[in-house]
């Protein structure tokens, strides 16, 4: 007698419901990044570019 038509029955009939649900709400991802330093660097180099390049607007 083949047995596998049995098990496969009963893992059936044993087996539980899977559901897959969309949220209610949109998932929020929160992304902080602070990119205030690069700014800094930057406009710190380009200030003292220009200030090299026009030595007599600043005099020192």
């Amino acid at each position: 007698m083949n047995r596998w038509p049995l098990v496969v029955g009963v893992g059936l009939i044993l087996s539980g419901c899977v559901t897959v649900k969309a949220p209610d709400k949109p998932i929020e991802i929160n992304l902080n990044i602070n990119v205030k330093q690069e700014v800094v660097v930057s406009l710190k180099q380009d200030a003292s570019d220009f200030i090299a390049s026009n030595p007599d607007l600043f005099p020192k």
